[in-house]
């Protein structure tokens, strides 16, 4: 029986799709000791590059996964254990999770498949985690993407919040799996569908997290509803202010090709190397779908007006009394970080949440516990 003090440090899975990932580098090295949530490696994944942080504490006794090699989810990338332990406790560990690597018996990575609900007519996609009650006993939480996003957006951010809450992601209306019609496209119509949605799955209430035109979203539902809201989760949201790359906005709607759509994807990040082969052509799939270009040049109308955001974010907020976080990419370059708004920065650009994770998901168990 391998001595309890032994823990292992596997390869996570970021998103639904996920089954390997690759080793960029190691920023730690053997004989250090680790404090939960410090930097260990960079990853990256067909979808995008992220840090693994670390689950646990203690002293870091072997490094097992090589950089530069694709290894499957739940593949030992290292061992943490007290230096009393005795190497050949550790050796044996190790030997057990090469041994695991070369049978290929973690190569095939579960994958969860979405679900459908009907809500006012139209077929929402969402995919949940952490089904069941919650292991805080409280609210479920509902993360809602922006403009021309998806549920697959939050891929560092819904498993690791499914650890102690039950997770949905939805599609809205015009987007990823869920049906294209968007009626009238406005703020309205897509509170509608996250009303809809809660009714839907049973949550009377929940902690809702929307980014960019979802955090407008959910703030319109906590206006309206203020009863079927615990809290809002709002990264880099729509409507502070009238600044917006609106050159973005109508590029996006209009791209139909890879090289229009690329240098546009570039501007969501910091590191614009963050936009991979696989990210443009998941995006150029949805673009292509009958329905889609309609549906987001509709919504057009509810993000701009001229060159200017058309939604008043201040407005809607002052008729909310939950708890609200607001985080925001300092390099922004689609939404610029507004002046005078009580907000929590970190070092990334408008898609946070993939650029920045860890940080982010520090900010929403925050403010969901």
């Amino acid at each position: 029986m391998a001595d309890e003090r032994i823990q292992r440090v596997t390869m996570p899975k970021w998103g639904l799709s996920m089954k390997t990932g690759k080793i960029i580098e190691w920023f730690v090295a053997e004989g250090d000791t680790i404090a939960k949530g410090d930097d260990l490696a960079d990853i990256e994944t067909e979808k995008i590059a992220g840090t693994l942080e670390s689950p646990r504490e203690g002293l870091l006794r072997r490094i097992v996964g090589e950089t530069g090699k694709d290894l499957p989810v739940g593949a030992t990338l290292a061992v943490v254990a007290p230096a009393e332990v005795p190497d050949d406790e550790i050796e044996a560990v190790v030997a057990e999770a090469m041994a695991q690597l070369e049978s290929g018996a973690l190569d095939e990575g579960d994958e969860v498949a979405p679900s459908t609900v009907e809500v006012d007519g139209r077929s929402i996609s969402y995919i949940t985690l952490g089904a069941g009650d919650d292991g805080s006993g409280g609210d479920p939480v509902v993360l809602v993407h922006g403009f021309g996003g998806d549920k697959n957006s939050w891929l560092f951010v819904q498993q690791p919040l499914s650890e102690t809450h039950t997770v949905h992601a939805l599609d809205l209306p015009g987007h990823g799996q869920s049906g294209k019609d968007v009626g009238d496209g406005s703020l309205d119509t897509l509170a509608d569908t996250v009303l809809g949605f809660l009714d839907a799955v049973g949550a009377d209430r929940a902690h809702l997290v929307g980014h960019s035109l979802g955090g407008a979203v959910v703030a319109r539902v906590a206006a309206r509803s203020p009863e079927r809201v615990a809290s809002l989760g709002l990264l880099a949201p729509a409507g502070y202010g009238s600044a917006v790359d609106a050159e973005y906005l109508r590029g996006f709607a209009a791209a139909s090709s890879r090289r229009e759509l690329k240098p546009l994807l570039g501007r969501l990040f910091a590191d614009e190397s963050q936009v991979t082969r696989q990210l443009v052509d998941d995006l150029l799939r949805y673009k292509r779908l009958d329905g889609v270009s309609e549906a987001l040049t509709t919504m057009l109308g509810t993000l701009l007006v001229g060159d200017q955001q058309a939604i008043d974010l201040p407005a809607l907020l002052e008729k909310v009394s939950v708890p609200v976080t607001v985080v925001w990419g300092g390099a922004d370059r689609i939404l610029p970080v507004p002046d005078g708004v009580d907000l929590q920065r970190v070092d990334a650009g408008h898609m946070l949440h993939m650029e920045a994770a860890n940080d982010v998901l520090r900010h929403i168990q925050a403010t969901v516990s």
